[in-house]
């Protein structure tokens, strides 16, 4: 249950930030997740005590390519991030992380 609400973690420059600083971890999860779902699924792929979940909704954004044929358009899909905040002492391997695309 827990790997169909936690998608993937994010890998940005804004996300590793705010984990080595803060003790801030940042999911990809599902659309349909609320708070309480989300931090349950965390605790149990992690064993980590959570102490707060922040949501953001990210818009679906518009991409233009020009090619040989003129040009293309198309669009990134929207997805829900969360922004996980673990109790001091705690902390998430995210590299050696369970297997996200494993299908159980």
């Amino acid at each position: 249950m827990a790997k169909q609400i936690i998608l993937k973690p994010v890998f940005s420059e804004k996300a590793q930030d705010l984990e080595t600083a803060q003790n801030k971890f940042t999911f990809v999860v599902a659309k349909a997740a609320n708070k309480h779902q989300i931090r349950e699924a965390v605790t149990e792929m992690f064993d980590v005590k959570v102490e707060a979940v922040n949501t953001l909704r990210m818009p679906a954004k518009l991409r233009r390519r020009f090619t040989k044929r003129g040009l293309e358009l198309g669009k990134r899909n929207a997805y829900k991030k969360a922004v996980i905040t673990l109790k001091a002492g705690e902390t998430i391997e995210t590299f050696g992380a369970p297997d996200f695309d494993a299908e159980d």
